[in-house]
């Protein structure tokens, strides 16, 4: 890679289109990077085994090579009532995001019904994801909990955490 700030200035002499062209064909490059790279299969068998807590929910989301490992699920404790974490992508569910790699989803093990599921979405820089903890009870479903990250770098970095109240939620 040349020098820096060589390439720094080249990247100021650019106009605005070329400049967005630029980053979409890295971006494009990081997905296919993504796509191409290590072994899907024991990385989801490896998140299942080491990706959820004692509640049953998923983890936070973290970077395996060139993927975020991204788990989720849910405990039912009755037909009415469960309680959730999945994570979203730029402000959409993961198993509809356009990042979407690869999605494995299991029954629960034990009593309790439910669902474990390991996403995979490629480490491309600006990408935000939301953990989203919730509920359902009596047919309401709630947000309690919401932890937030963005790719920065190559790198999944925190960003915000939020408690969400019921009174916050008007």
């Amino acid at each position: 890679m040349e020098d820096p700030a060589v390439l720094i200035e080249s990247l100021r002499q650019m106009s605005g289109d070329d400049l967005h062209n630029l980053a979409e064909a890295v971006r494009q490059v990081q997905i296919e990077r993504a796509v191409a790279s290590g072994d899907h299969d024991a990385v989801i068998a490896q998140a299942f085994e080491n990706g959820f807590g004692r509640d049953g929910l998923g983890m936070l989301p973290w970077i395996e090579g060139d993927v975020i490992v991204c788990p989720g699920g849910l405990v039912s404790k009755s037909r009415s009532s469960h309680r959730c974490r999945f994570i979203s992508v730029d402000d959409v569910w993961v198993w509809d995001s356009g990042l979407l790699i690869r999605e494995d989803k299991r029954s629960s093990p034990g009593v309790e019904e439910g669902f474990r599921a390991i996403a995979l979405i490629p480490v491309v820089d600006g990408t935000e994801l939301d953990v989203v903890t919730g509920k359902a009870r009596s047919g309401g479903h709630s947000v309690d909990h919401v932890v937030s990250f963005e790719v920065r770098s190559g790198v999944l970095i925190e960003v915000a955490q939020r408690t969400v109240t019921p009174q916050k939620m008007r």
